[in-house]
């Protein structure tokens, strides 16, 4: 039996994904986590074939989970979901030691072969993702701007792309309407920006939202 388990902060989003793999007879939801601190309890509980990750969760993203799970030597294999592109997110994610990426508007198509994959020992990228990787490790290959923010940087700048604002933004990451502005400025200021519309312009130029 594949054990899985799951760590998203909506619950309609987790019923979802066990929706999905209720009908295989070798696939069972043994675990749920809303946040990193819930997974991380979890973890230290019990033993899974595979995590399915939001990349966005109140707190601790799922970036930085995975980074601590790698840092803390527990090697169960991480599948990302994410609502963001897969050309430039999952980049970070399979850096971060993720083995695998998947956009969750594909979850209903490709969540059971994903896992299958990837608790078989390999990887699931798509082909544009696997192109991005190949471009990535070129030494010849100019260095993006974004490519220098942090991950929670990264993570607000895509937010403000999205058109969210600061209060919206503090509300989903549970942080302070003072600290999202300070992110927008440290984001702004890395990327040689002046406002908003310009960071905006650059995401979609870049691919980093699809419009």
């Amino acid at each position: 039996m594949i054990k899985i388990l799951i760590a998203d902060d909506h619950a309609i989003v987790r019923e979802g994904l066990k929706q999905i793999v209720t009908e295989e007879a070798d696939m069972e939801v043994t675990g749920e986590a809303a946040n990193a601190s819930e997974l991380f309890d979890l973890l230290e509980k019990d033993c899974w074939e595979i995590v399915v990750l939001d990349i966005n969760m109140p707190g601790k993203s799922g970036l930085e989970a995975l980074k601590e799970m790698r840092s803390r030597n527990i090697n169960v294999p991480v599948l990302i979901l994410s609502m963001f592109s897969e050309d430039q997110y999952g980049i970070r994610a399979i850096k971060a030691g993720a083995a695998g990426y998947l956009k969750k508007v594909s979850a209903p198509t490709e969540l059971v072969s994903a896992i299958r994959k990837i608790v078989g020992g390999g990887k699931y990228i798509n082909q544009s993702l696997a192109e991005k990787l190949a471009e990535n490790v070129d030494v010849n290959n100019k260095k993006a701007l974004h490519q220098n923010l942090s991950d929670r940087e990264y993570q607000i700048m895509c937010f403000i792309s999205f058109g969210k604002s600061a209060e919206e933004i503090a509300e989903e990451l549970t942080i302070s309407i003072h600290t999202v502005y300070s992110y927008r400025n440290r984001i702004l200021e890395k990327m040689h920006l002046k406002s908003n519309v310009e960071l905006t312009q650059y995401a979609i130029q870049n691919k980093l939202i699809e419009i």
